[in-house]
C-alpha cells in the first residue's frame, strides 16, 4: 500500500494546477493519470476547465463524450453515464467537461458530491484545473488532499505559481477547517539546459528557493509530447521510449512515496562538434 493510500482508504484528490497557462498542466494531468494507473491503482482525471475542454483530445476520447462533469453536478445525468473508460489501461477512466458552458456553472456543492462519490470507487481523483487564480482554478482545488503546481523555468510562470501555492495555503476546505495543509510540491516543465546556461531560464534550484515547496520532477523539452499529444495519447503510454515519459514516471513513484533519485534527460541528438567531441553541441 502506498503512502497516500496509507493516510485514508477512500480515494485521494489531487489537483494539477498552474498560476500560467501553456505550461504543460493538462498534459502533465493525463500523463500523471496514466503512470498511476498504469501501476494496478483505479484512477479518474476529471476536466474542471470549463469552455476548453482540452482534456478530452489530450486523451483520446473526444469522439467518445456524451454526457460530461457539468451534466452531473446539474444532475442531468448520472456519474457511470459520464465517466469514459480508457481503451489502453483497464483502471483508468476520464471525466470530460462541458465545451459550451462556462465555469459558474459549477457549485461547490455539485463539485462536493461528485468528488465524495468518486472517493468510493476509485484510489486517485486526479483534477485538471485551469490556468490561473479564478474560480474555475479555486474550484478544481478547494476539495483537494495534495497538489501538483505545474511551472516552466520562467519569472512570470514562477511568479504566478507563487500566487497559486498562496491559495492553496488559505483557500481550501483544509485551510478553511484547519486540517492538515494540502500537500504542494512543483513539476518543473520543459526544462531545457541550454537555455538555462545562457540566461534564458531561471535554475532549478532558483525555481525552488522562490517557491520554497518541495520538487515533484523535473520535465525536459521533449518533441514526445506534443506528438502524444497530436495523436491523443498521455505521453507515458506512447511506445517510444522518451525522457519525458521516464520524467512523468519518476515523478509518479515520488508522488505515490517512492524514494527516486532526481534525474534530468534529454531527446537531444549531439551535434556534429559533440559527436565528434563525445558529448552534446
Amino acid at each position: 500500500m502506498t503512502q497516500l493510500k496509507e493516510e485514508s482508504a477512500r480515494g485521494r484528490v489531487i489537483v494539477i494546477t498552474s498560476g500560467k497557462g501553456g505550461v504543460g498542466k493538462t498534459t502533465s494531468a493525463a500523463a500523471i493519470s496514466a503512470a498511476i494507473a498504469k501501476r494496478g491503482h483505479k484512477v479518474v482525471v476529471i476536466d474542471f476547465d470549463v469552455g476548453l475542454r482540452n482534456l478530452d483530445m489530450i486523451m483520446g476520447c473526444e469522439r467518445r463524450v456524451v454526457f460530461d462533469f457539468i451534466n452531473v453536478v446539474q444532475g442531468d445525468a448520472r456519474l457511470s453515464q459520464a465517466l469514459i473508460k480508457d481503451k489502453r489501461v483497464e483502471t483508468l477512466s476520464i471525466l470530460p467537461t462541458s465545451q459550451t458552458r462556462d465555469k459558474d456553472a459549477l457549485t461547490n456543492e455539485g463539485v462536493e458530491k461528485v468528488l465524495e462519490e468518486l472517493r468510493d470507487e476509485f484510489d486517485y481523483i486526479i483534477c485538471d484545473s485551469p490556468a490561473g487564480i479564478e474560480r474555475g482554478a479555486q474550484m478544481a482545488m478547494y476539495y483537494a488532499d495534495e497538489a501538483v503546481v505545474v511551472t516552466n523555468p520562467e519569472v512570470s510562470s514562477v511568479r504566478d505559481s507563487d500566487r497559486v501555492l498562496g491559495l492553496l495555503a488559505s483557500k481550501t476546505r483544509r485551510a478553511e477547517k484547519g486540517e492538515t495543509p494540502v500537500k504542494s510540491q512543483v513539476l518543473l516543465t520543459r526544462h531545457d539546459q541550454g537555455r538555462i546556461d545562457r540566461g534564458e531560464m531561471m535554475t532549478v534550484e532558483d525555481v525552488l528557493e522562490l517557491l520554497a515547496v518541495p520538487l515533484l520532477g523535473i520535465v525536459p523539452e521533449s518533441p514526445a509530447v506534443l506528438r502524444a499529444s497530436n495523436v491523443g495519447m498521455p505521453v507515458v503510454l506512447d511506445e517510444t521510449p522518451s525522457s519525458a515519459a521516464a520524467a512523468y514516471e519518476d515523478a509518479v513513484a515520488r508522488l505515490l512515496g517512492e524514494d527516486v533519485p532526481m534525474r534530468i534527460g534529454t531527446d537531444k541528438r549531439p551535434g556534429l562538434l559533440g559527436r565528434f567531441f563525445g558529448r552534446s553541441a
